[in-house]
Protein backbone atom coordinates (compact mmCIF):
# COMPACT_ATOMS: atom_id res chain seq x y z
CA UNK A 1 0.00 0.00 0.00
CA UNK A 2 3.04 2.65 -0.62
CA UNK A 3 0.30 5.41 -2.42
CA UNK A 4 -1.84 5.43 0.97
CA UNK A 5 1.32 6.65 2.81
CA UNK A 6 1.58 9.77 0.41
CA UNK A 7 -2.42 10.15 0.11
CA UNK A 8 -4.71 11.67 3.11
CA UNK A 9 -7.73 11.48 0.37
CA UNK A 10 -6.49 7.59 -0.39
CA UNK A 11 -6.38 6.77 2.93
CA UNK A 12 -9.16 8.05 4.48
CA UNK A 13 -11.36 6.61 1.38
CA UNK A 14 -10.03 3.17 2.44
CA UNK A 15 -10.18 3.85 6.40
CA UNK A 16 -13.59 5.32 6.23
CA UNK A 17 -15.16 4.37 3.41
CA UNK A 18 -14.08 0.59 3.75
CA UNK A 19 -13.62 0.74 0.26
CA UNK A 20 -10.57 -1.56 -1.60
CA UNK A 21 -7.13 0.58 -2.17
CA UNK A 22 -8.13 -0.17 -5.76
CA UNK A 23 -11.32 1.31 -6.06
CA UNK A 24 -10.31 4.42 -4.35
CA UNK A 25 -7.31 5.17 -6.67
CA UNK A 26 -9.64 4.52 -9.07
CA UNK A 27 -11.86 6.71 -7.96
CA UNK A 28 -9.36 9.63 -7.15
CA UNK A 29 -8.21 8.91 -10.70
CA UNK A 30 -11.20 9.68 -12.47
CA UNK A 31 -12.13 12.58 -10.28
CA UNK A 32 -8.72 14.41 -11.13
CA UNK A 33 -7.26 14.92 -13.92
CA UNK A 34 -4.04 16.30 -12.54
CA UNK A 35 -3.70 13.13 -10.55
CA UNK A 36 -4.48 10.77 -13.24
CA UNK A 37 -1.09 12.87 -15.19
CA UNK A 38 1.08 12.06 -12.40
CA UNK A 39 -0.58 7.97 -11.86
CA UNK A 40 0.83 7.57 -15.30
CA UNK A 41 3.84 9.32 -14.79
CA UNK A 42 4.52 7.18 -11.51
CA UNK A 43 8.42 6.31 -11.36
CA UNK A 44 9.40 9.00 -13.52
CA UNK A 45 10.87 12.22 -12.29
CA UNK A 46 9.25 15.48 -12.62
CA UNK A 47 10.55 17.47 -15.52
CA UNK A 48 10.75 21.12 -13.74
CA UNK A 49 12.91 21.88 -10.23
CA UNK A 50 12.02 24.62 -8.04
CA UNK A 51 15.61 25.47 -6.02
CA UNK A 52 14.30 27.33 -3.09
CA UNK A 53 14.72 27.83 0.65
CA UNK A 54 13.48 27.30 4.08
CA UNK A 55 11.44 30.31 4.68
CA UNK A 56 12.44 32.04 1.85
CA UNK A 57 9.65 34.93 1.26
CA UNK A 58 10.45 34.97 -2.30
CA UNK A 59 10.08 31.31 -2.95
CA UNK A 60 7.18 31.78 -1.49
CA UNK A 61 6.01 33.94 -3.75
CA UNK A 62 7.80 32.55 -6.56
CA UNK A 63 4.94 29.36 -5.28
CA UNK A 64 2.35 31.74 -5.55
CA UNK A 65 2.68 32.27 -9.02
CA UNK A 66 3.58 28.60 -10.40
CA UNK A 67 0.35 27.87 -8.67
CA UNK A 68 -1.15 30.55 -10.81
CA UNK A 69 0.47 29.86 -13.89
CA UNK A 70 -0.68 26.69 -13.10
CA UNK A 71 2.56 25.18 -13.76
CA UNK A 72 3.29 21.42 -14.15
CA UNK A 73 4.12 18.98 -11.01
CA UNK A 74 7.68 19.72 -9.94
CA UNK A 75 10.59 19.05 -7.96
CA UNK A 76 11.60 21.15 -4.73
CA UNK A 77 15.04 21.25 -4.08
CA UNK A 78 15.91 22.91 -0.65
CA UNK A 79 19.39 24.81 -0.94
CA UNK A 80 19.98 24.57 3.19
CA UNK A 81 19.54 20.68 2.76
CA UNK A 82 22.12 20.56 -0.83
CA UNK A 83 25.28 22.16 0.53
CA UNK A 84 26.67 21.21 -3.00
CA UNK A 85 24.20 23.81 -4.65
CA UNK A 86 24.98 26.50 -2.82
CA UNK A 87 27.27 27.96 -4.87
CA UNK A 88 25.17 27.40 -8.39
CA UNK A 89 21.69 29.17 -6.93
CA UNK A 90 23.02 30.51 -3.15
CA UNK A 91 22.22 34.21 -4.62
CA UNK A 92 19.81 33.27 -7.16
CA UNK A 93 17.05 31.55 -5.56
CA UNK A 94 14.46 30.89 -6.41
CA UNK A 95 15.36 29.34 -8.97
CA UNK A 96 12.83 27.25 -12.38
CA UNK A 97 15.05 24.61 -13.50
CA UNK A 98 13.73 22.69 -17.05
CA UNK A 99 15.95 19.52 -17.03
CA UNK A 100 14.86 18.16 -20.27
CA UNK A 101 16.10 21.44 -21.69
CA UNK A 102 18.64 22.53 -19.60
CA UNK A 103 17.42 26.27 -19.14
CA UNK A 104 16.52 28.08 -15.84
CA UNK A 105 14.61 30.45 -14.76
CA UNK A 106 15.24 32.92 -12.26
CA UNK A 107 13.77 34.98 -9.84
CA UNK A 108 11.30 37.56 -10.47
CA UNK A 109 8.73 36.13 -12.68
CA UNK A 110 5.02 36.20 -12.37
CA UNK A 111 2.48 34.38 -13.76
CA UNK A 112 2.42 35.11 -17.33
CA UNK A 113 6.29 34.90 -17.53
CA UNK A 114 6.28 31.37 -16.17
CA UNK A 115 3.87 30.08 -18.99
CA UNK A 116 5.42 31.91 -21.74
CA UNK A 117 8.72 30.17 -20.96
CA UNK A 118 6.72 26.98 -20.21
CA UNK A 119 5.13 27.37 -23.94
CA UNK A 120 8.51 27.24 -25.01
CA UNK A 121 9.45 23.71 -24.33
CA UNK A 122 6.12 22.55 -24.66
CA UNK A 123 6.00 21.62 -20.70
Amino acid sequence: MPILKTSNVLTAMVAVLRVPEETAILAVHAALPWLRRSISAKGSHPVLTLFQRDDCHLCDMALAELAKARAPEFESVFLDDQPALEPRYGARVPVLRDERGDRELDWPFDAATVKAWLAESSL
